[in-house]
């Protein structure tokens, strides 16, 4: 009996024991799977907690460009004012000399961000601008809009604010991507700075997005993305100017990037038409019927081959615009033309770097409205350079540049100025 007793006792003792044991790892296993599930929890509120976060949806980028334009020079007085206030000099002494230095072109810096599913902007201030040679570092803002989308793609959309105003591929192209170290004269004295305040519709396929993100990218040289298709009002008076006589500009552009084979083309067709209003730009003594509502229109083609490795980007304008009539001192609209070519080689190097030589042919024969009495220009230059990109921060840009441009206004009557010399630029990226 006893027997039987002792060994009832030590099932009994084992069962307790067992159920503490399996109560343990209950009680461990619960614990853990909670743990899990707060650490899940935690995380996700971690994550949306960030995604709400403002600054998270606004980037920085930017660049600068530093240049010395005083080598080699045999004319001081071949200049351009709006291409680059320290080259050359505009002085109308005959012993005029430039004071050539080291230079900040540009220093900019873009604030952008997606804030909205349908709401992108873009703001671009300028800390380096010249608005005179001589006056150089002001702050000056170049770009400030807002995309409005009306699709989940994006594929049709609106900008609102100052921006570039989508005349011409190499106006539109960043000067941070561009080889050449100024704009053609014949287009870009369509729009001072390539920008004005006013509203553009632009349309193009999501995939076609992509391909004009791809060729900035990748290193082709791009203009960006402006659309297949633009249509658009603005002031006219040119860049973080007023409004001069209420009357709008209108603009619409066509551009389409082909693939073809290993290749890409780019053709396009553009056009705008307004009245430009004089402001301070008239001297006294200078004649002009009429200074508020003076026509301004252009129409212009475009070719680009993209360099796959061999490019090819061309672009001619006809239109008519005022000009400054040196045997009668006066201003008055006549006919305008010109255009450029540039030939240019993507090299690949090693270790990711780049290099492209490039070649430049550029003639304009009109005027420019927003300079001294509409200047009269008539412009036949060529440009032989070389750019190396060791690595994406850093650029490196020298071009021999053989000019004839005669400019003339009222107190440069007879001003034709022929001259060579070599710029250099160093670019930083960021």
């Amino acid at each position: 009996m006893k027997k039987f007793l002792g060994i009832g006792l030590a099932l009994f003792s084992c069962i307790v024991s067992a159920q503490e044991t399996n109560k343990e790892i209950i009680t461990k296993e619960v614990v853990r799977v909670l743990d899990s599930i707060n650490k899940v929890k935690l995380a996700e509120e971690k994550a949306k907690a960030k995604k709400d976060l403002w600054y998270d949806k606004i980037s920085l980028r930017g660049y600068a460009q530093i240049r010395y334009n005083g080598l080699l020079s045999t004319n001081d007085k071949v200049s351009c004012d709006q291409c680059d206030k320290s080259w050359g000099t505009t002085s109308t002494a005959v012993d005029a000399k430039s004071n050539n230095g080291f230079f900040i072109r540009r220093a900019r810096l873009v604030f952008s961000g997606q804030v909205h599913p349908n709401v992108y902007f873009y703001i671009q201030p300028d800390v380096a601008s010249s608005p005179a040679s001589g006056v150089n570092h002001f702050v000056q803002l170049r770009d400030a809009y807002f995309d409005l989308s009306f699709d989940t793609k994006k594929e049709f959309r609106v900008r609102v604010g100052q921006s570039k105003v989508p005349f011409g591929f190499e106006n539109l192209q960043s000067s941070q991507n561009r080889l050449t170290l100024d704009r053609n004269d014949a287009l870009n004295s369509a729009v001072a700075n390539e920008r004005d305040l006013g509203a553009f519709f632009y349309w193009a396929p999501s995939k076609i997005r992509d391909r004009f993100a791809m060729l900035v990218k990748d290193g082709y040289k791009g203009s960006g993305d402006y659309g297949v298709f633009a249509f658009g009002a603005y002031n006219g008076q040119t860049a973080n100017k007023s409004e001069g006589n209420r009357n709008l500009h209108v603009v619409t552009r066509i551009s389409y990037p082909f693939e073809i084979g290993g290749q890409i083309i780019e053709p396009g067709l553009q056009a705008y038409k307004g009245k430009w209003a004089f402001g301070s730009e008239i001297s006294s003594g200078v004649s002009i019927n009429e200074k508020t509502y003076v026509d301004d229109e252009r129409i212009a083609a475009s070719f680009i081959l993209y360099p796959k490795p061999f490019g090819i980007q061309a672009e001619y304008n006809i239109g008519k615009g005022p000009r400054y009539e040196k045997v009668t001192n006066s201003v008055a609209v006549s006919h305008l033309e010109g255009g450029y070519l540039t030939l240019n080689y993507k090299l690949d190097l090693p270790k990711q770097q780049y290099l492209y030589p490039f070649a430049k042919f550029q003639y304009y024969n009109g005027g420019k409205k927003f300079e001294k009495d509409a200047r009269s220009y008539v412009v036949r230059d060529y440009e032989l350079g070389i750019e190396w990109q060791p690595f994406k921060a850093f650029e490196l840009t020298a071009e021999w540049v053989i000019a004839d441009r005669t400019f003339e206004d009222s107190a440069l009557r007879n001003n034709r100025q022929q001259g060579n010399l070599l710029r250099l630029q160093a670019q930083f990226n960021f």
